[in-house]
């Protein structure tokens, strides 16, 4: 999980972008400035300041401003294409004006250099290559790591705004006396220079792009652009064309989904899954926003928890939860109801508690280690702790929720971990419970509109079940987050007491949605607490006020050929991209450092 969270932490460094109007009035703005400063840079003349801040602004910006909205004009219809990640205007305009300030910085520094140098040469022509040189470059890697486009075809996306800027400053030699500050150069020699410099910088991002790509090519048979890419469009777009990557790398898996179902007389008023699959990996991006996906396909009140299930368990894409709405109501075609339940009971063994409660033979667990911090419980376990359960207590149905509500970073619950003794501890405190008629449920939700992913509530906000049973009121608290914060599992608990509550647990559905941005994890509780703690408040009020006889039916059923990411090809692909990273942190800055360097010294020493 520490890997995952590494992997989707990347995302600090995808900005929300600017309009386009505010990169177009940045790059005029700024190309005036530009212009101004360098001009007054130059040697004293007969030219009052003011004509001289004109007309240098005015040069600045045909040189630097025009030049790169016409270059984010042109490479937003160039780049669509070429059929590669569709590119919007802002993010051509926002890369035009970031090349721009680059390339117009280096001239400045080159015009100050000229200025305060003891030797007799003017270094704001080289600096003006080596401006447009520089963003040649940066124009390619970005273009080519973020469109899902080949090399050549970056290139000549790429090309456009340093061809621009230097025709156009060919053009204003040619018709005015700018030679003052440029120099006068030849257009062989000015070509040649170019040619050679670019030159360099292509072949350094080419062999630090091959070397990167090869482990992610030889290991899984994928490009780390095209993923980049595709990553960076679901972040920034909402795409899912990401899931077509891992639809080719997925593999089958055989998993369970337990079944709650409760009637009244009108037909089935509320639904409790439990999916032994992992919500993940972001977004909407395979089942990472599976509890509400799957909660959305019925016509009732559907709570959907989170069962014991790591990132292995990934689906590769949103379809394949279609083959879980299939099961589950197949499933509900064939249950048998009773009005059989016990009353809500705690085992504990150490750190591990066990929440327990009977529905005819059949039995609800639901797992937590708070406040102690934990995170996401693996399949393997959850299986043993239910079939451990049967053998204790004779249930013919266990279902297991792992109620993922006190976070810890890195706190997964692994085969070989003292955690799994600890639940298996517990459960072997099991009893069988006497049980009573009569059933009575109570359901309310709030999708939390006023609130977003940004505080970690998800888009099925929260969802409360009250099971009274023999007069005592126990409440299912749901949250559609990952996780929470430590400590506010207890605090909701104790609030929700006072409203004549007797036993309560609280769970998130560990939803991926609340993950597209920065950091592997958002855990809920962090920001707008006691907010979140009223809306649980009213939410248990109105299920309490609803509250009438049902009848239950349970069942665990399997899932099968279910294409997840897999516990191999999961492993492989976050070992594979970290292996990644881990290089790039020493071989880019070498590669380019270097490359720059050459370039550097090939149009200030070298050449000429």
């Amino acid at each position: 999980m520490s890997n995952v969270n590494k992997l989707v932490g990347l995302t600090r460094y995808i900005m929300v972008l600017p309009s386009t109007r505010a990169s177009l009035f940045g790059m005029v703005f700024s190309s005036f400035i530009i212009g101004c400063i360098v001009s007054l840079m130059e040697p004293a003349d007969t030219d009052s300041i003011l004509r001289s801040i004109f007309y240098g602004g005015s040069t600045g910006f045909l040189i630097f401003g025009l030049t790169s909205i016409m270059s984010g004009g042109l490479t937003q219809p160039l780049i669509n294409s070429f059929n590669g990640r569709y590119m919007k205007m802002k993010q051509s305009m926002f890369l035009a004006f970031i090349s721009m300030m680059i390339v117009g910085i280096i001239y400045i520094l080159g015009s100050l250099a000229t200025l305060v140098s003891s030797y007799n040469h003017n270094y704001t022509l080289d600096s003006l290559i080596f401006g447009t040189v520089i963003i040649f470059a940066f124009r390619t890697i970005t273009l080519w790591g973020t469109s899902n486009i080949n090399l050549l075809k970056s290139i000549s996306a790429a090309m456009i705004q340093p061809a621009l800027i230097l025709s156009m400053l060919i053009v204003i030699v040619s018709l005015t006396s700018l030679t003052t500050n440029i120099g006068n150069f030849s257009f062989v020699a000015l070509l040649f220079k170019i040619f050679i410099a670019s030159l360099i910088l292509m072949f350094a991002i080419y062999s630090f792009v091959t070397v990167l790509e090869s482990p992610m090519r030889r290991n899984l048979g994928i490009g780390g652009l095209e993923l980049l890419s595709l990553a960076i469009a679901h972040i920034t777009e909402g795409s899912k064309a990401m899931e077509t990557l891992f639809d080719d790398m997925g593999e089958p898996i055989d998993t369970l989904i337990g079944i709650i179902s409760f009637k009244n007389d009108k037909g089935i008023k509320a639904l409790f899954l439990t999916p032994y699959i992992h919500p993940g990996p972001i977004g909407n991006i395979g089942g990472g926003n599976m509890p509400t996906i799957l909660a959305n396909k019925f016509d009732t009140f559907t709570m959907v928890s989170h069962g014991p299930s790591t990132h292995d368990f990934n689906p590769v894409s949103s379809k394949e939860l279609n083959k879980v709405e299939i099961i589950i109501k197949n499933a509900l075609k064939n249950m048998n109801y009773s009005n059989s339940a016990s009353k809500f009971y705690r085992v504990q063994n150490r750190n591990a508690k066990i929440g327990l409660q009977f529905f005819n033979h059949d039995l609800l667990m639901l797992a937590t280690f708070a406040p102690r911090g934990f995170d996401d419980m693996d399949f393997g376990i959850g299986l043993a702790i239910a079939n451990l359960a049967k053998a204790k207590c004779d249930a013919q149905n266990v279902m297991v929720v792992d109620c993922h509500n006190s976070f810890k970073e890195d706190g997964r619950i692994l085969p070989g971990n003292k955690e799994v003794f600890e639940l298996m501890g517990a459960v072997e405190k099991i009893k069988t419970p006497e049980r009573d008629n009569g059933i009575k449920l109570g359901c309310a939700a709030d999708l939390l509109e006023n609130f977003s992913k940004d505080d970690g509530i998800g888009q099925s906000g929260i969802k409360v079940m009250v099971v009274q049973v023999g007069g005592q009121k126990t409440a299912y608290i749901l949250l559609d987050s990952n996780n929470m914060v430590e400590g506010f599992r207890e605090q909701i608990i104790g609030e929700v007491q006072k409203l004549g509550i007797d036993c309560g647990e609280v769970m998130t559905t560990d939803t991926h949605f609340v993950n597209t941005l920065s950091g592997g994890h958002n855990p809920v509780g962090g920001v707008k607490r006691h907010e979140i703690i009223n809306y649980i408040l009213n939410c248990t009020k109105k299920a309490l006020n609803d509250l009438e006889d049902v009848s239950v039916a349970s069942k665990v059923c399997n899932i099968e050929d279910l294409k997840t990411m897999g516990p191999t090809t999961a492993t492989e692909l976050v070992t594979t991209i970290s292996s990644i990273i881990a290089v790039s942190r020493i071989f880019a800055p070498l590669v380019f450092l270097f490359a720059i360097i050459s370039v550097f010294i090939w149009l200030f020493y070298w050449a000429f």
